[in-house]
């Protein structure tokens, strides 16, 4: 489809994405399918991993950052015995134990992972090293055709609860349910919980289940040998647009701010506008300056806007 014949669509479509896809290809597919002008996601999952992949259409793109933000829940099945060059299940092996944890080995050692942490990265990462990617560093030493890629370096992560699911029902896998913040690496969490148990683990699968506002209540299935599946309500585009999600559905967490339709025009134009309440005076007052609120006219989204000097300024208008 030309540039010029794409759609003014606008708004999220929750992915359920298969195994094997990556976050890429299935951005893809959905521009395609759809012909929307702009298309992103809220937060890259590994083509390993399944489950929750938030794709935003046309002005859902500048709401994007929101997303990625957000808190976010996995399930992660952890395989004892096996460290590997990849952290998951991919790679080849490196290192290996005849340890393997028990449940009460495996509850005494959370509690280290929970809150803020630092964590290193894996060597396969989209982290740049020196102008390149990791992965690709570390693809090349793989091959022989490159140096060992230095360790990176250990990075703030939080991590707001690690719950084992069915402990002990295998001594070679642990599986857990893990809440988190942005850019924690399950493959690292694996990695670093199992030499602390005294083993040797890897990512032997995850799926993760939610991303901010987003859950699993949400999705739709996209399978991997065509666009969407065919079996039912998903085979045109009228019925992938019923599926969308508002634009403002990312915003849940950041305050939103009513507008009357002068307020709201002024805003569209890049002028900043002053409350116009003594209720809105303290609110802005209470946000403070540097806070992002998601301004509105009713129901529909009109900006972004940031408060400065007791009032609201455009940060991304939306053209709704």
């Amino acid at each position: 489809m030309r540039r010029a014949e794409r759609a003014a669509i606008h708004g999220w479509l929750v992915v359920d994405k298969p195994l094997g896809l990556t976050s890429t290809a299935a951005v893809g597919r959905i521009r395609r399918l759809t012909g929307a002008a702009k298309v992103g996601h809220g937060g890259t999952l590994d083509p390993l991993a399944t489950g929750l992949l938030p794709i935003a259409l046309g002005e859902a793109t500048k709401t994007v950052g929101f997303a990625m933000t957000g808190a976010k829940t996995y399930r992660m099945r952890v395989a004892w015995g096996e460290e590997r060059s990849t952290d998951d299940r991919e790679g080849i092996v490196t290192a290996t134990s005849a340890v393997r944890p028990d449940a009460g080995a495996i509850a005494a050692a959370l509690p280290a992972f929970i809150g803020q942490i630092l964590q290193v990265p894996p060597a396969f990462s989209a982290i740049k090293v020196a102008g390149q990617r990791s992965y690709a560093l570390a693809r090349a030493h793989a091959a022989g055709t490159g140096e060992a890629p230095p360790e990176l370096a250990a990075r703030p992560a939080r991590i707001d609860a690690i719950r084992p699911i069915d402990p002990g029902a295998s001594p070679d896998e642990a599986e857990f349910e893990v809440d988190c913040g942005k850019g924690v690496y399950m493959r690292s969490l694996a990695r670093d919980l199992a030499r602390a148990l005294g083993t040797c683990g890897h990512v032997a699968a995850l799926r993760r289940t939610r991303v901010g506002p987003f859950d699993l209540s949400h999705a739709i299935s996209l399978d991997t040998e065509i666009p969407l599946d065919n079996g039912g309500d998903l085979c045109d585009k009228a019925a992938i647009i019923a599926h969308l999600l508002p634009v403002a559905t990312a915003l849940d967490d950041i305050p939103a701010l009513a507008l009357t339709e002068a307020e709201a025009e002024r805003l569209r134009h890049g002028g900043a506008v002053s409350p116009g309440s003594a209720d809105q005076v303290r609110r802005l007052a209470a946000l403070g300056d540097g806070t992002v609120v998601s301004a509105f006219e009713g129901d529909r989204l009109v900006a972004l806007a940031e408060v400065r000097g007791g009032a609201i300024r455009p940060v991304r208008v939306m053209n709704l």
